[in-house]
């Protein structure tokens, strides 16, 4: 199992359990487990609706794609640890990270 925090907006942390080699984004996840997430564009990085800060993880999944760094530089609150969820696809490695909802 690949063990998530997901931080919510009012600043409560709860844990996501995902099985192990499956093909989804953060994006799918966070909808699937019923977090408030827009994701107008429906993962396409076009919307900068599932917008989300790397709280705790590896350094390379802190680094936002060129497309990524188009839509977050709409943003107002974007700063250098955020993502777009739709563009980070879960692995094993990924066990233990935190995000926080924004």
């Amino acid at each position: 199992m690949i063990n998530l925090i997901i931080e919510d907006r009012e600043g409560h942390r709860a844990p996501v359990e995902i099985p192990e080699g499956i093909n989804l984004s953060l994006m799918e996840v966070l909808k699937a487990s019923e977090y408030e997430i827009l994701a107008t564009c429906g993962g396409m990085a076009l919307c900068a609706t599932c917008h989300v800060q790397v709280v705790e993880g590896p350094e390379q999944y802190f680094t936002p794609t060129d497309n990524e760094l188009d839509m977050l530089d709409t943003l107002p609150n974007a700063g250098p640890d955020s993502r777009l969820a739709c563009q980070i696809h879960l692995s094993e490695e990924m066990d233990g990270m935190v995000f926080r909802l924004l």
